[in-house]
């Protein structure tokens, strides 16, 4: 716990500040940044924040505070009402306040906000004497709301339903319509619900309204959005949030006040023009929020869209011209995209938040290479500006050029790329639908943060209201969803699953296609193209390539696969695996005879036949890596997985094989394991069935040979034993894999340089590294089988338990997609250590899933290996994971 001298609250306001961008770690994004534009001296509105480490206190504390914070917010909001020449509970000049999260990361709408604080009945008057009565009881009875909601707990609906009702009964359809006497109405109302439905009055003393709120955005910080976002992106729940409380501005005060949200270049293609959406007389939740679709900021922007709405740029030249500096400010200060948002308050701006801005991949993409080209950041800086999970949206599919394209409807196109999948209407669905592996397109009037867990599951997202900075907008380009947004023409019936437009109607479950670079939505599933890697992104790579010292190569066994591994830059094979290759039609009845066979030399008879089909395989994939390594790992499965497991199929492959099905099912039975993962499976087939492996060697050194004729490229295959747990093992093995090796070079009157190595899954293997070096050229860490012996989970069955695990911190991720650094991480510390004690050149690396896993890649650099391994279109993401390794490091 904090000493009595802790400071806990920083002030900022009239040119000057207690913190800045540097303290974003103690005051938040928001926090600090407000403080930094203080000191730049623009037109911030003063205030204060209440620092991270509050929130850790009041978690601490079981939801209360340090003794020492109380008179620190006293002091600090002395200091605001002295900068803001106002007072806070005055009658006659009343401050009033918002109050906001801003934890060091930004997670846009996960936590809460209190706008109008310090309004009652008595503030009302002084503030209506001074801006008219109408704003006075219009921003009071939204206090009311939305203090109702965030602090209270009453649901949203609850004031909805009572404004609704009120303005049926008076005929009115827009809220601007309402006068200030039914606004007074409303609040009598709202006031009523509140002490029936908590059976206390709604709170008058702005001091007890103000601890309220701050209590209730620290308590925001765990509210579910929250730790659903968090745990998305990677955001460590002991973080905390800063609270920052800040006096207000009224974008509502009339046709000479606005609010807006603008960066300052697109986010969705990071093209260098300024972007963004304003709402003349409003509030900024307004155009967050969605309720109306706001206008564009710029008139070039506005002409693009065909936007009826003027622009402020037109209604309000001055204070655009006056945006524009401040944004230009801004990035050169930052040298980053900025998210800014602002006030008109008439006719003065205001910003209120700067951050960086978040975007596409696509946008990340072009900003990190036009800032170098601007002479803004390096090239290593260009790197590190893209994450490497963003990449994930650059590599797949958009919609073809020559597509047919059947339009329903076409809106804001808020966030690009392409999906095409089944409607559905709630965000529930769309998890459970995705879990059982259904693509889905999440379709809403608008969404909340409460979607957060349906908008992650959907391909794509598509919203009948809010703009380009609306929630949908924003949380879609984070996540790299498509989303599509302001579709009006577009009807939403949520409750009977439907949406109509143009005289059509889609129900749940048709297929659409959503196109987030036009706006359209499409009827059907529509072409796609494939993703251009030239350009920026070649530059880019470079530039990572250039930074990296750790190798990525690929696990691929088709020549599909390591043609597009070849593309995406892979500089090897780090697995093939054989067993893939005898499920071709054509190849398993002869493997099933192989398994049939009563003796070895019925085995030997099947392999001679299967010789060929593998020798043409690895000869295929030889001529595509040229010299690049490929490790091949010897066959791995146990027998029983290429034999049929129904009785119809039982009856159908004896059939074909000539063989009566009671010897197939009783060879079946003989091979069936209680627990296959640990049974008759990898080094142990080579161990019982060396023949299998001899066939196998013979395969690859043929093959390669061959293509080391052909081509005149140094083929070097590297033969990989999967599965040892001894030495011994390994020596009797990689015997015969020598002997082959021999017989073939002898037969050829060619020799090639090739090296034997072994997986290394299990926990003795790692702990016997060092013996095992003796007969191994290398180590690749199977960390997928590791992962399953080292903690004694099957990856099959996990999942019915490891949510709970991480829900509870058990485990920090999921260990089969980021590797256990402290458990299953220590053993292949251990094994290289010893590994490289007995052999100092040998080669190490890892073929797992977590190969492409950034978080992991870090690790594997941080522990010396070589090379890492991964799927195809996960060698990108490996590649600018490792030199973010390198250049961090």
């Amino acid at each position: 716990m904090a000493t009595a001298e802790e400071t806990w609250v920083y002030s900022f306001g009239g040119g000057s500040a207690d913190g800045d961008a540097s303290m974003k770690n103690l005051l938040g994004g928001k926090g600090a940044n407000l403080g930094e534009m203080a000191k730049l001296g623009l037109p911030v509105p003063p205030g204060f924040t209440i620092s991270t480490a509050v929130c850790t206190a009041f978690y601490e504390l079981d939801r209360n505070y340090p003794d020492t914070l109380a008179p620190q917010v006293e002091e600090a909001l002395a200091k605001l009402e002295a900068n803001a020449g106002k007072s806070f509970g005055d009658t006659e000049n009343p401050l009033l306040v918002s109050v906001r999260s801003g934890a060091r990361a930004s997670m846009p709408g996960m936590m809460d906000t209190v706008l109008n604080l310090g309004l009652n009945e008595d503030t009302v008057k002084g503030l209506a004497a001074k801006a008219g009565e109408r704003f006075a009881y219009d921003s009071y009875r939204r206090f009311i709301q939305m203090y109702g909601n965030v602090v209270l707990g009453l649901k949203h609906d609850t004031f909805e339903h009572i404004l609704d009702d009120y303005k049926e009964r008076e005929d009115y359809n827009l809220d601007t319509e309402m006068t200030a006497e039914d606004w007074k109405e409303i609040i009598v109302q709202y006031k009523a619900a509140v002490l029936e439905q908590l059976d206390q009055p709604f709170p008058e003393d702005p001091k007890d309204q103000l601890w309220g709120a701050i209590s209730a955005v620290f308590g925001s910080w765990m509210n579910d959005r929250a730790i659903v976002y968090r745990r998305l992106n990677d955001i460590p729940h002991e973080w905390g949030t800063a609270v920052t409380v800040q006096a207000m501005v009224f974008g509502n005060m009339g046709e000479t006040s606005a609010t807006g949200v603008a960066f300052t270049r697109d986010p969705s293609n990071g093209d260098n023009i300024f972007y963004g959406e304003f709402l003349i007389n409003a509030q900024g939740e307004d155009v967050v929020a969605g309720i109306r679709t706001p206008a564009p900021i710029s008139k070039a922007r506005a002409e693009a869209l065909s936007s009826d709405e003027q622009s402020l740029e037109e209604a309000m030249p001055e204070v655009f011209t006056q945006l524009v500096d401040v944004a230009n400010t801004l990035e050169k200060h930052y040298r980053d995209m900025q998210d800014l948002e602002f006030t008109v308050e008439d006719s003065k701006l205001y910003m209120l938040q700067t951050r960086t801005g978040k975007r596409t991949a696509a946008a990340a993409l072009k900003l990190a290479v036009d800032m170098v080209d601007e002479g803004l950041i390096s090239e290593e800086e260009a790197v590190l500006r893209l994450e490497p999970a963003q990449l994930d949206q650059l590599l797949h599919p958009t919609i073809a050029e020559d597509a047919v394209r059947d339009v329903l409807v076409q809106a804001l196109p808020a966030s690009p790329g392409a999906a095409v999948g089944e409607v559905v209407f709630d965000s529930d669905e769309a998890a459970q639908l995705a879990e059982r592996g259904v693509d889905v397109i999440l379709v809403r009037i608008e969404t909340s943060p409460e979607d957060i867990h349906g908008m992650h599951a959907a391909k794509a997202i598509v919203t009948a209201r809010g703009g380009m900075t609306s929630h949908a907008a924003v949380v879609a380009r984070g996540m790299g969803r498509p989303c599509v947004c302001g579709a009006g023409s577009m009807h939403v019936d949520e409750a009977n699953g439907l949406f109509r437009v143009a005289g059509r109607e889609v129900k749940k479950g048709d297929i659409v296609t959503v196109d987030g670079a036009s706006g359209e939505v499409l009827m059907g599933a529509v072409k796609m193209r494939q993703p251009d890697l030239s350009g920026d992104f070649a530059r880019l790579m470079t530039w990572a390539d250039r930074a990296r010292t750790l190798k990525v190569r690929t696990n691929a066994e088709t020549p599909a696969d390591t043609r597009v591994a070849v593309e995406f830059g892979a500089e090897g094979i780090g697995l093939c695996r054989t067993e893939h290759m005898f499920f071709d039609a054509e190849r398993i009845p002869v493997v099933r005879a192989m398994i049939l066979a009563e003796d070895e030399a019925g085995r030997r008879a099947a392999l001679t036949k299967l010789l060929p089909f593998q020798r043409d395989d690895f000869a295929e994939i030889f001529q595509i890596m040229g010299d690049r390594p490929c490790t091949i790992r010897l066959l791995d499965p146990p027998l029983h997985e290429f034999l049929p497991h129904t009785a119809e199929d039982m009856d159908a492959v004896a059939a074909s094989a000539g063989v009566d099905v009671e010897i197939l099912k009783r060879r079946a039975g003989e091979l069936h394991e209680s627990n296959p993962m640990l049974g008759h499976r990898g080094c142990r087939l080579g161990i019982t069935y060396p023949e299998i492996y001899e066939m196998q060697a013979r395969a690859i050194f043929e093959a390669a040979v061959q293509v080391a004729k052909d081509t005149g490229k140094g083929v070097t295959p590297e033969v990989m034993i999967p599965l040892v747990a001894t030495h011994k093992e390994l020596q009797i093995l990689k015997d015969v894999v020598d002997r082959t090796a021999k017989a073939v070079f002898a037969e050829t009157g060619t020799e090639l340089e090739y090296l034997v190595g072994t997986m290394i899954e299990l926990p003795r293997a790692a702990l016997q590294a060092g013996e095992i070096a003796n007969s191994a050229a290398f180590f690749s860490f199977g960390t997928n089988d590791l992962t399953q012996t080292t903690l004694g989970i099957s990856r099959d069955d996990a999942g019915r338990f490891l949510k709970a695990y991480e829900d509870l911190g058990i485990y920090e991720k999921d260990p089969f997609v980021t590797l256990d650094q402290s458990g299953v991480g220590e053993l292949v510390r251990l094994a290289a250590e010893r590994g490289r004690a007995t052999r100092p050149d040998i080669k190490l690396g890892i073929c797992g899933e977590h190969g492409g896993d950034p978080a992991s890649v870090t690790f594997c650099h941080e522990s010396g290996l070589e090379y890492v391994s991964c799927s195809p279109y996960r060698v990108p993401i490996a590649r600018l994971a490792a030199a973010h390794a390198a250049l961090k490091a």
